[in-house]
C-alpha cells in the first residue's frame, strides 16, 4: 500500500529534480508497511508542521533548503 500523502509530498518534486534518490520512496513510500514509520507521515496526520527538507527518517537534509 502506498502511503496516502504521497502524491502531495514535496519530496517527490525533489526526487524528480534528482536531488533525492528513489530509494526513500522504495523504502517508505511506496511499501507495504515502511510509510507507517515514515517521521512525515506521522507528523501530517497529527497536523503538525514538519519542513519540505524533512526525510522520511526525521532528519533534514540542508541541500533541499
Amino acid at each position: 500500500m502506498t502511503c496516502k500523502w504521497y502524491g502531495v509530498c514535496p519530496l517527490r518534486r525533489y526526487e524528480t529534480e534528482g536531488r533525492i534518490g528513489l530509494v526513500w520512496a522504495e523504502k517508505y513510500c511506496k511499501s507495504d508497511d515502511g510509510w507507517m514509520e515514515c517521521e512525515r507521515y506521522k507528523l501530517e496526520e497529527r497536523s503538525i508542521y514538519h519542513p519540505d527538507n524533512m526525510l522520511p527518517d526525521g532528519t533534514l537534509d540542508e541541500t533541499l533548503g
